[in-house]
């Protein structure tokens, strides 16, 4: 009787650091997904609160809420199915799909600058179209919202996409476990800066109204920073798209045998890496550079092609 239970206490003990070592390993590719995702995650995290801007203090936290329920929903009934179907059944597919998305995220960030470019030129008008005035508030909110789900779904594919290419060689079980933990960290992380970021100024009122000098002071600075700091965001996100999307495609190009633009790439990337005091610093801002540049060339390919259809049709 005695050594039967010690078989079993021998199993269970098995079996837990059986448990253990699976989690490890489910952590582990968890956490190596998600720093390869980093550069889509800034993106996401800096174009979002553009959402949420516009209404009143006590309706901005709902609307990130309500985009952060939209992007869960985007990854655990659409992304992640798909992405697990995929590792399964078409492997050879991740990439030109990774490459899709890539090229669409040249094609926003590239159609933005355009635009800035154009709008600072005068060439376009900035008064909001009529359709736009005479929206309610909650017609105005719900289209918000719903043009944000639509952009995370973009992202959050992106997100997926690189992190099942990252965990692609591991067993399937390790994959979802890491792809339901990047859904999880990543979303929760991504909507608590956005909403950090859109309450900054109600903050900022807060603590100027407290008796305290440096608190007074600090409140002044952040309400005074909030413009700048949308800038700053907006130039950032649209930094990421570039040089996501453009590293995408170069990496994709290596993929399929393409490697004139991949070794150009690689090449200025490791002369920088040699540089004096800042090394691999210097290595991964050449590449990031280099990946922008391609990314804004397919992009203004894309702009171009998309332009002179829509001029066919009118």
């Amino acid at each position: 009787m005695a050594s039967g239970l010690a078989a079993l206490l021998d199993d269970i003990s098995a079996i837990a650091k059986l448990a253990a070592a699976s989690l490890d390993d489910v952590t582990a590719a968890a956490g190596k997904a998600g720093s390869k995702a980093i550069g889509v995650v800034v993106d996401d995290a800096a174009v979002t609160p553009g959402y949420a801007m516009g209404f009143t203090p006590e309706r901005e936290l709902p609307i990130v809420w309500k985009i952060a329920l939209g992007s869960l929903r985007n990854k655990f009934l659409f992304l992640l199915p798909g992405a697990l179907l995929l590792s399964a059944f078409a492997p050879w597919a991740v990439t030109p799909i990774l490459m899709l998305g890539g090229a669409y995220l040249c094609f926003e960030a590239t159609e933005k600058i355009l635009e800035a470019v154009a709008r600072t030129a005068g060439k376009i008008d900035k008064t909001p179209p009529v359709s736009e005035l005479a929206l309610s508030s909650e017609q105005m909110e719900a289209q918000k919202v719903s043009g944000a789900i639509r952009t995370d779904l973009i992202l959050s594919g992106e997100i997926m996409a690189i992190a099942l290419a990252t965990v692609a060689d591991r067993p399937f079980a390790i994959q979802a476990g890491a792809l339901v933990i990047v859904s999880l960290v990543l979303t929760f992380a991504v909507y608590g800066v956005v909403g950090l970021i859109v309450k900054m100024d109600d903050i900022g009122v807060h603590l100027a109204q407290r008796e305290s000098s440096i608190a007074n002071s600090l409140g002044r600075g952040l309400v005074k920073s909030m413009p700048h700091l949308m800038k700053g965001l907006s130039f950032i996100g649209t930094a990421a798209m570039l040089w996501v999307g453009g590293g995408i495609i170069v990496h994709g190009l290596e993929h399929f045998g393409l490697n004139a633009v991949p070794h150009a790439v690689e090449k200025l990337a490791d002369i920088a890496e040699h540089a004096p005091v800042l090394g691999a610093v210097a290595g991964w801002l050449t590449f990031a550079a280099c990946a922008a540049v391609v990314g804004f060339v397919v992009g203004g390919v894309i702009v171009l092609i998309e332009h002179t259809v829509a001029k066919r049709k009118h």
